[in-house]
């Protein structure tokens, strides 16, 4: 049964379609219903089933964590997890909370500090807000992953994943040939979870080969 909402006075045309797409999006309900903080769990529990990249005893760092629905799945399925974002949020039950900005110069070494040693998988849910324009906003997101990888790349320990949103086209150019070198996979992956309007797609690459210098292959 569709739910339709009525046009407020003072409330946007794309406020009103943002509401009604929430009131009828089976994930959004199943999310309450689970105690998740928002629907895109199901998108990591989703690439988690098909990947393994959470397994228990696997210590995790989640960037751009806020609201944290993508922790408390690491957390249920891995145990240690950083959560990671410039934003504050209620803590997630179990995890250990850092509040940074990535962009910020010290980010790195605050990053490994928080960490205390390396990690087996960085999450990457970022987004940022669009413009409307496509190629503005694929440069955008692209950003944001490379961002996310230059932050993974000494932090993550051999063998271990990575998963960054990125939208349709792919992880493209520097940053593609860059995860090829250093990890033994590396795909791109819609969830069923995802909107069918969404143009976001996951990078997820697999079996790092270790940082660069360090000896292994």
């Amino acid at each position: 049964m569709h739910t339709r909402v009525k046009t407020a006075r003072g409330r946007k045309v794309s406020s009103t379609r943002w509401l009604e797409r929430q009131l009828n999006d089976p994930y959004v309900a199943q999310a309450r219903a689970d105690g998740l903080r928002s629907r895109a769990a199901y998108k990591l529990i989703e690439l988690d089933d098909r990947f393994q990249l959470l397994r228990p005893g696997a210590r995790v760092v989640d960037l751009g964590a806020a609201p944290g629905s993508w922790s408390q799945v690491a957390v249920e399925r891995a145990g240690w997890v950083l959560t990671v974002d410039k934003a504050e949020f209620d803590p997630v039950p179990g995890a250990q909370n850092l509040l940074l900005d990535l962009a910020d110069e010290a980010a790195q070494e605050a990053l490994e500090a928080a960490a205390g040693g390396p990690v087996d998988v960085v999450l990457s849910d970022m987004a940022p807000a669009t413009s409307g324009h496509q190629s503005t906003d694929h440069l955008r997101i692209v950003a944001l992953a490379e961002t996310a990888w230059e932050l993974a790349e000494s932090l993550l320990a051999p063998g271990g994943s990575f998963v960054a949103k990125v939208f349709a086209g792919g992880t493209e150019g520097e940053l593609l040939a860059r995860l090829k070198q250093r990890f033994d996979k590396v795909r791109h992956v819609k969830p069923q979870a995802s909107r069918r309007d969404s143009a976001e797609v996951y990078v997820i690459a697999t079996g790092f080969r270790g940082s660069e210098g360090s000896g292994d292959t």
